[in-house]
């Protein structure tokens, strides 16, 4: 076995490596960008070291060179980055390294989509209908898709994660499309090679875990469904699938064995197939889509249902041991569901929220992959994701019903995070009947998106909580028997800045009411509850608790505070809120007229020019940030006044882009 080891990534899944590595008395050694200096998995590491070169993750002379400085016999890539990159193994060999991985042969046979397909449906293994030609004109590429039928897929050969994937419903629309899957494939793979394929009505996503030793011993690990969906990224994670019938998940697992066995593979791995759902799963519904020749993100429900620690035996394969259990030592135990915990709006269209983690706290009763820390932050550099949160129960009602009780107990204070649309999802009466309901496919929170986002006003009593724990030691000023005295406190609530009056009366009441006469500089907003006055007594504040009568009626909730804000948590309901920084207040900067940067990234290209007419919805420009490409369109018809970027800026968050003027009749 080795004795150390190099991770050649960041966050959570370098700190979930090396947490086995330690149990396996490996050192381990980290590489970091200028950025991630700091980092958790930088802290977790026995040895840390900057990269060299460009400094970036997917500089691979860089992380070898790294890698024989530290004396590491081998080298671990996680996911993402330097994964699959046979060219990354071939450098690793070269060194005399050792690389956690699948042979360079097998990475180069499953990393472009097209001759993959092509491969395995000559091995036997099913292939959704589709296009996977080498002549890239796009005449033949819509022509194609016209062949196919509409609804079609463009996706880029080399892509993954929903990178390089456009879903398109109408001719119309094509080449648009072709447009930003090519463009953002070359920028995310450096290939902007397509393919197109049929997109299948109820789509249920599916993938098999296999495992290879170098010997040539290949097993499964039972599937894990992966249906549930934002813009083709999976949110949750499950195993095994619900509703499978026993003999669709041995056609599946033999055909995914089939698959690893065809290309020689050796290590961890994931064949995913894309199935029907809408007359439930069968055995001559289902089809190969790609196969991830890596460790995947949502493995620990693999790990929860079979009890087998993955990143063990990536590295036992890797030193040349044999798989250390038969496919017949391998069975399911309970259910288990991951819920991907991101910064990001939910309301926005799930738009990536880089900015600062001040608290996090996870709630109780759940596996917490994480490599974030209070006063981290989330950069606009990567990928949003803070953490993984898994739950492992005897069934899946049980499983389902404590990661959704967990992520409510589970404080968060900072940017905005999907943990309340993560805890709805999960109690959603379509996910509770996925064994036998055909609506459980991919397309689920895309056609329930608004009741999973629709905008609750603030708690009431956790908003009366919220104005008395924030003030300067309320219990001691609640218990002054003399005086009516008063304060005008203000709150920031989910972007809003509500304003109101709290006194001091006698026998320790808090009385807490809307203040009528505020400067026109601050222009709070009132909370919806009316001119009513709300009075709080018997209030106790603990550490990490605070109780209350409020109205007269007992109320209870967990507490969590940061320098500036303070988590309020009863039940299913859920406050956070933070005192206001007036300093640092924003204008409307015209309102409709000015096209601002919904966060720091790279403008990809520019579309249009001063003094061009544009209607509401036409496409100004494309913005790149967090690995994702955003349209950017007109609020408003009218005429461009001014483009304020080019292609290839680096612009903030909030930056002004384009502003427009009214059309001149």
């Amino acid at each position: 076995m080795f004795s150390r080891i190099l991770i050649a990534n960041r966050g959570e899944i370098a700190c979930r490596i090396m947490a086995t590595a330690r149990q396996m008395g490996i050192e381990t050694v980290a590489v970091h960008s200028t950025a991630d200096a700091q980092a958790q998995h930088v802290q977790m590491a026995d040895i840390a070291l900057p990269l060299g070169g460009s400094g970036d993750y997917l500089d691979k002379d860089a992380v070898v060179a790294a890698a024989v400085a530290s004396g590491a016999e081998a080298i671990h890539p996680g996911y993402g980055f330097l994964s699959e990159n046979p060219d990354f193994v071939t450098a690793v060999e070269a060194a005399g390294l050792v690389f956690t991985g699948p042979p360079a042969d097998a990475i180069r046979a499953m990393g472009l989509k097209d001759a993959a397909k092509t491969l395995m449906q000559d091995a036997g293994v099913p292939v959704v209908p589709g296009y996977h030609g080498s002549d890239q004109d796009p005449k033949v590429l819509a022509k194609a898709a016209d062949e196919i039928g509409y609804p079609v897929l463009i996706k880029a050969r080399a892509g993954g994660g929903g990178k390089g994937m456009r879903l398109v419903d109408d001719p119309s629309d094509f080449d648009a499309a072709l447009e930003s899957a090519v463009r953002e494939g070359t920028a995310s793979f450096g290939d902007g090679h397509v393919l197109i394929e049929k997109y299948i009505a109820a789509p249920r996503h599916i993938e098999v875990q296999i495992f290879a030793d170098k010997a040539g011993g290949v097993v499964h690990l039972f599937e894990r469904d992966c249906s549930m969906q934002r813009r083709h990224q999976k949110v949750i994670e499950e195993a095994p699938t619900p509703g499978m019938p026993d003999g669709v998940r041995a056609a599946m697992c033999d055909a995914a064995v089939t698959a690893a066995r065809t290309i020689g593979y050796a290590g961890a791995g994931t064949i995913e197939f894309i199935a029907d759902g809408s007359a439930g799963l069968r055995e001559d519904g289902f089809w190969f889509m790609e196969m991830n020749t890596r460790l995947q993100v949502e493995h620990p429900v693999t790990e929860a249902i079979t009890g087998i620690d993955l990143v063990e035996w990536q590295l036992r394969v890797a030193a040349g041991e044999a798989l250390p259990l038969s496919q017949d030592d391998i069975s399911i135990t309970g259910h288990a569901v991951e819920a991907r915990l991101y910064a990001e709006d939910p309301v926005r269209d799930f738009m990536p929220a880089p900015g600062p983690v001040d608290r996090f706290v996870p709630g109780p009763g759940m596996r917490v992959d994480s490599g974030i820390a209070d006063g981290d932050a989330v950069t606009p550099l990567y990928d949003p994701m803070i953490a993984k949160m898994i739950s492992h129960a005897s069934d899946r009602s049980a499983a389902f019903a404590a990661l959704a009780d967990g992520l409510d107990a589970t404080h968060f204070i900072g940017t905005k995070t999907n943990i309340a649309f993560l805890a709805d999802l999960l109690r959603h009466p379509v996910v509770a009947d996925a064994g036998s309901n055909a609506d459980f496919d991919t397309g689920l929170i895309g056609r329930d998106l608004a009741s999973l986002t629709e905008h609750l006003s603030p708690d009431n009593d956790l908003l009366a909580l919220a104005f008395v724990v924030t003030l300067p030691d309320p219990a001691a000023r609640a218990g002054r028997i003399w005086g009516q005295g008063s304060v005008r406190r203000h709150l920031q609530i989910s972007g809003d800045v509500l304003c109101r009056r709290v006194r001091f009366g006698a026998d320790d009441q808090i009385f807490i009411g809307p203040e009528h006469d505020e400067p026109e500089h601050d222009e709070p907003k009132d909370a919806e509850d009316g001119d009513g006055v709300t009075v709080l007594s018997r209030l106790h504040i603990g550490v990490d608790h605070v109780q209350a009568l409020i109205d007269g009626r007992p109320v209870s909730a967990s507490l969590a505070r940061s320098s500036d804000g303070v988590s309020l948590l009863a039940g299913r309901r859920r406050l956070v809120a933070h005192l206001p920084d007036h300093r640092n207040r924003t204008s409307d900067d015209a309102g409709a007229d000015a096209v601002l940067a919904p966060m720091s990234g790279t403008v990809q290209q520019v579309d249009v020019a001063a003094g061009d007419v544009v209607a509401s919805g036409d496409r100004l420009l494309v913005l790149a940030a967090m690995k994702m490409e955003y349209a950017l369109t007109a609020p408003r018809d009218g005429v461009i006044a001014d483009v304020a970027c080019a292609a290839g800026d680096a612009v903030g968050d909030a930056a002004l882009l384009v502003r427009l003027e009214a059309v001149d009749d």
